[in-house]
């Protein structure tokens, strides 16, 4: 009984190395992601002290100062919408099929949008961090999706878009777009899932 005892406080000691191993593995990949420390302070239990030092070892610098992007209009802008609802699509299908956390979804998802990016050779506009919010946006209900009376495209919109007549900035681009309107990458439906910007 007394060895059984003893095995006790190792057993738990092991189950927390391997959860602050999950951390540590997490946070390096947010990293990567390009995800900024304020993101990895809320999706991580480890302290900022550490996480400061893992973000200059992974990324060679140090990280980025300021507030986080906060206003809901810079989705709603033409190429930011496209790119946004792209990513949206893809991690709604994601975490659908997905039990595992939500930020793993989302580090998923972008994944995904970056391989859509690269193989359409386009340059990405949506970064880690506004992938982030963005998903905390639709959470609180800041943001939506609707779909495109033409195409059918789900896009993210405000909460009270009127979809008999809402139509995407592919369908509908603004006039100021001109010769700069860009390939038609139509965000994925769920099926088909499977398969830096300026500050607002």
């Amino acid at each position: 009984m007394k060895a059984a005892a003893a095995l006790l406080p190792q057993t738990g000691g092991r189950k927390s190395l391997l959860q602050e191993a999950r951390q540590v593995e997490r946070a390096i990949k947010l990293i990567e992601l390009g995800a900024r420390l304020q993101v990895l302070e809320s999706e991580t239990d480890l302290s900022y002290e550490r996480l400061l030092r893992l973000y200059k070892e992974v990324s060679g610098r140090s990280p980025s100062k300021g507030q986080l992007p906060f206003s809901i209009d810079w989705f709603l802008t033409w190429q930011p919408n496209i790119h946004s609802s792209l990513f949206l699509n893809i991690f709604e299908y994601v975490s659908h099929e997905s039990d595992a956390d939500r930020i793993d979804d989302i580090i998923r998802a972008y994944g995904l949008y970056s391989e859509q990016m690269l193989g359409c050779g386009l340059e990405s506009q949506l970064t880690f961090t506004r992938a982030w919010r963005l998903v905390k946006f639709v959470g609180a209900s800041m943001l939506t999706m609707t779909a495109c009376s033409c195409c059918g495209g789900r896009f993210i919109t405000e909460l009270f878009e009127n979809p008999r007549h809402y139509q995407c900035g592919l369908c509908r681009p603004p006039a100021r777009a001109g010769k700069r309107t860009p390939p038609r990458v139509q965000p994925l439906t769920g099926d088909q899932a499977e398969d830096a910007a300026p500050a607002a």
